[in-house]
């Protein structure tokens, strides 16, 4: 009667232990935090004019990249492959795409960035001299909506 007072004993010892690693387990992540991978959302926008404190905005959505692609962009997850390629840096986006021919017509289109990719902080903006040059960049995939 004893040896089995003992294993209950031992019994009730392992299941309260196992129980506060779970219950320490479930404190180790941070208050609020509900992913473990680090946020990438970005509001996208295309506008007309020279300056993107002045244009006028036309389009604009929300592109979220973590943990799944999703967002008002049509392609989320092309316009994600295409910054995780560059890692976020949209400047290594904007060089002419090779074999595209555009007027010379000035009509500025301003794209933006403004938001976070993989918890950095990422604000960009590029003029384009027409919506032509602007669908002939590297771009074009992300702020094609």
């Amino acid at each position: 009667m004893r040896i089995s007072a003992v294993g209950t004993c031992l019994a009730l010892v392992a299941a309260m232990c196992s129980a506060g690693v779970a219950a320490g387990s479930a404190q180790a992540r941070p208050a609020g935090a509900t992913s473990l991978y680090a946020p990438s959302a970005l509001v996208l926008s295309v506008g007309k004019g020279e300056d993107p404190a002045t244009a006028t905005i036309q389009r604009a959505v929300v592109l979220r990249c973590r943990p799944t692609p999703y967002g008002d962009h049509p392609d989320p997850v092309a316009a994600c492959a295409e910054l995780a390629a560059v890692h976020g840096d949209f400047a290594a986006m904007t060089a002419a795409a090779e074999g595209v021919a555009c007027t010379r017509i000035w009509d500025p289109v301003v794209v933006t960035a403004d938001g976070v990719w993989e918890g950095r902080r990422v604000t960009f903006a590029q003029t384009f001299g027409n919506p032509c040059m602007l669908r002939g960049s590297d771009t074009a995939g992300v702020f094609a909506f």
